[in-house]
């Protein structure tokens, strides 16, 4: 079970930010296949997001998969609601569905 220092540190991070992926890495520098391809799809949207590097703190590694029920990273979160991973993420994107969220939360391209 996690401390809940670290669930509160993930709700802060989240409540901090529109657009917040958990990930391995940084958005400049992904430190998997799977982070890499859900900043892609962000940035080519043009979406301002902050990236949480998990591989900094095996807490809070661990603790974002309880948090958020979700064994996998990345995760991304927008305006506080938990969207998904890298398929549903690339999904959402191919199907133009992620876009549609974005609008509808009022998030908009930084281009």
């Amino acid at each position: 079970m996690t401390d809940n220092r670290v669930l509160d540190r993930i709700g802060e991070e989240i409540a901090a930010s529109d657009v917040v992926l958990f990930m391995k890495g940084t958005p400049q520098f992904p430190q998997c296949g799977f982070s890499a391809a859900v900043t892609k799809v962000l940035l080519q949207l043009g979406v301002s997001f902050k990236g949480v590097d998990v591989l900094e703190d095996n807490d809070l590694r661990q603790g974002i998969k309880e948090f958020s029920n979700w064994p996998t990273i990345p995760q991304l979160y927008v305006k506080g609601e938990f969207i998904g991973g890298c398929d549903i993420v690339r999904e959402m994107d191919k199907s133009g569905e992620l876009q549609r969220l974005l609008d509808e939360k009022g998030v908009v391209p930084q281009n």
